[in-house]
């Protein structure tokens, strides 16, 4: 056994347990275009993980899917959504929304979202999706936790 070997991810584990927004708008129930989550990398498999990486393959639908209720964490976050067509790697095939402090992005390319601590994102779904493509979320903690499912304060 090598000196770094406890540092490798090589069989992913399902992670649906650790993601308590998936699901979240379908009524706890993750939609059926959604493949499971596993993890690439989190604390809970490499103790000395500081961040917590998960994906998912997001299968084709022609219903509009709302995936993700509004959240926010304490920690800073990347969303990856990467289509699958290595002729045209920009292209998606799917068109993707996403609300960043109440402000709609329809995407339809590769690309990715940085979001800083603090800031109210989501909901997240897809108004169509022709061609399977993955979709990563990059906790910059080794934990994922977020607000969604907890009261907020009272506005005054």
């Amino acid at each position: 056994m090598g000196k770094y070997d406890h540092l490798f991810i090589t069989q992913m584990l399902e992670c649906g347990d650790d993601l308590v927004n998936e699901g979240a708008a379908a009524g706890g129930e993750r939609p059926a275009n959604i493949g499971l989550p596993f993890g690439l990398m989190r604390g809970a498999d490499v103790e000395a993980s500081q961040v917590h990486m998960a994906y998912s393959w997001i299968n084709p639908t022609s219903d509009k899917t709302h995936w993700v209720n509004d959240h926010q964490h304490t920690y800073d976050e990347v969303l990856m959504w990467m289509g699958n067509d290595p002729d045209d790697v920009h292209d998606l095939g799917a068109e993707l929304y996403l609300d960043i402090e109440g402000e709609r992005h329809t995407v339809t390319t590769t690309g990715a979202v940085y979001i800083p601590a603090g800031i109210r994102h989501c909901p997240l779904g897809f108004n169509y999706v022709n061609r399977p493509f993955t979709f990563i979320s990059l906790s910059l903690s080794p934990t994922y936790s977020s607000d969604e499912n907890m009261p907020r304060p009272a506005h005054t």
